[in-house]
């Protein structure tokens, strides 16, 4: 009951503080994601889980006599990595879901023209059935077409919520075969086999490249934190026999900030071998930072005790 009353209380700040504009974006990246969250009070709820986060981290820290600047910068950075790196992560799973019902719904919707319907009575009776999101906007497109709203417009609004370029270059293609009165049916229908020819490319090409995405996810967050990682192990064994220095420190604030690189751009390079498009690199680097990072710091602080140096 506290909690709830906190994240009310904080939801209503931030949407006192925070530009309605932002806040709309932000909803929209939720909604075309399939979360279906106030944005505010998700904004609350990370809010807290950085205060309770931080909290515990330089508890431990402190505990440990380890650097409490380092806890702070974690329990800022975490919870709104891991936010981030779920919202793209159920975007690109809807997006998938989506893509993969296209053609189905591509050859139903042929068939129901086939045997005389309209084109707007055939969306109407698809949607009544289907299930997911793609009948969840289609069933949204066809009520504000029912209020008034222009067939086109509503098909390429909707076409915009569900982000995924093969379906834009679709519905194009069924806007302008309707508008210049050809066989509708046919068109959608070839439009369909080559939708499912594109998938089928797609799953293939994810299939044939997984050997070159475990290396860099091995590579990543397991060869280069524990062979990094030993630099603080050195370090410690170094110290413990009076002969540490700046250089050792120096050197392992530098393998620290190379792990940090190095999953970033393994992420990038898995987005462009996966998918041909750096910008969902994002998706990739987030985990794989976060885990290499943890682990690495985990070995050049921890990993002296367990060889028994200390």
């Amino acid at each position: 009951m506290i909690l709830n009353n906190i994240i009310f209380s904080l939801s209503n700040l931030i949407e006192n503080r925070v530009p309605e504009k932002y806040l709309i974006r932000f909803q929209e990246a939720l909604l075309s994601s399939g979360i279906f969250t106030i944005a505010s009070q998700l904004l609350s709820i990370i809010i807290i889980a950085i205060i309770a986060f931080s909290s515990l981290l330089s508890l431990l820290f402190i505990i440990f006599s380890l650097d409490l600047i380092i806890a702070i910068i974690m329990g800022i950075a975490i919870p709104p990595g891991i936010l981030i790196a779920y919202i793209i992560i159920k975007a690109e799973k809807r997006a998938d879901e989506i893509e993969r019902a296209s053609p189905d719904f591509l050859r139903q919707l042929s068939s129901m023209l086939r045997v005389g319907l309209s084109f707007e009575n055939a969306l109407s009776d698809l949607s009544k059935y289907g299930s997911g999101p793609l009948y969840d906007e289609i069933r949204r497109a066809v009520i504000e077409i029912k209020i008034g709203r222009d067939f086109d417009e509503t098909i390429m609004a909707m076409v915009h919520r569900l982000k995924s370029k093969n379906l834009e270059r679709t519905f194009k293609i069924i806007l302008e075969a309707r508008k210049s009165g050809g066989s509708l049916a046919d068109i959608i229908d070839d439009v369909s086999q080559d939708l499912r020819a594109i998938i089928a490319l797609k799953r293939e090409r994810r299939s044939s490249v997984m050997m070159a995405i475990m290396f860099l996810v091995i590579s990543a967050i397991i060869a280069a934190p524990f062979a990094l990682g030993m630099i603080g192990i050195y370090s410690s064994f170094m110290s413990e026999l009076g002969q540490g220095s700046d250089l050792i420190e120096t050197s392992k604030i530098a393998a620290g900030s190379y792990i940090v690189i190095h999953s970033i751009l393994a992420g990038f390079i898995i987005a462009l071998i996966m998918y041909g498009n750096l910008k969902k690199g994002i998706k990739f680097s987030i985990p794989l930072t976060i885990a290499a990072y943890s682990i690495f710091y985990i070995i050049s602080n921890f990993g002296a005790s367990f060889l028994a140096f200390t």
